[in-house]
């Protein structure tokens, strides 16, 4: 028998008061006494909805979490079709990471699921979707034209994303967002810029 909609609304109450801890301030280890207080779940409900215990919350809240990182991004991050769209994008990322600020929910997430099973395939999944949506963003603009086709879409996907993420991780430690400034400085110059061949493209640069 599968869940009822009153259960999945209590599982999803769960990992909404896990991933609330994880934002806060100072969230620390998080642990089942938390979720319980701040659900006002019993350890018997916690058990029913995650027999793995706090292993297998952890990685519940990891996936909803790894979601949020892209759904944070939309509508820009699916609608990358011309230079002022990047731009909105990049502002949507920064925004973002300035309102979180050395906080990093996932990154505290992974570093309690260094061994668990699945926990590696959370990060592998974000990380897989995250490029397939810039790439798709370069192509959709090769194909209009604005940007030079012997580009590598899928390599200069990775470069934001691997940008990115080394740009997340100075600001956990620094609290200052300007490496991650400086990547997608750097990545949209790179884009911008033509060969003599392609400067006469249609529509290049618009």
């Amino acid at each position: 028998m599968g869940i009822t909609a009153k259960g999945r609304a209590t599982r999803q109450r769960i990992i909404d008061g896990a991933a609330a801890h994880l934002h806060s301030a100072e969230p620390g280890e998080l642990t089942l006494d938390d979720v319980r207080a701040i659900t006002g779940t019993s350890k018997g409900q916690l058990f029913h909805y995650f027999p793995g215990g706090k292993e297998e919350l952890l990685l519940a809240v990891a996936r909803y979490e790894a979601d949020r990182v892209l759904a944070d991004q939309q509508p820009h991050l699916g609608a990358l079709t011309s230079w002022p769209a990047w731009q909105r994008w990049r502002d949507a990322v920064l925004a973002r990471y300035r309102a979180q600020g050395a906080n990093c929910p996932l990154g505290s997430l992974m570093s309690q699921l260094t061994s668990t099973p699945g926990a590696a395939e959370v990060i592998r999944t974000l990380l897989a979707q995250w490029q397939q949506h810039i790439r798709a963003g370069i192509e959709a603009m090769q194909a209009a034209g604005r940007i030079r086709l012997d580009l590598d879409a899928d390599r200069t996907a990775a470069a934001f994303v691997a940008g990115i993420q080394g740009g997340v991780q100075v600001l956990r430690s620094t609290g200052r967002t300007d490496h991650l400034d400086a990547v997608f400085d750097v990545l949209l110059t790179h884009l911008r810029t033509s060969p003599s061949n392609a400067a006469t493209a249609p529509g290049y640069g618009s």
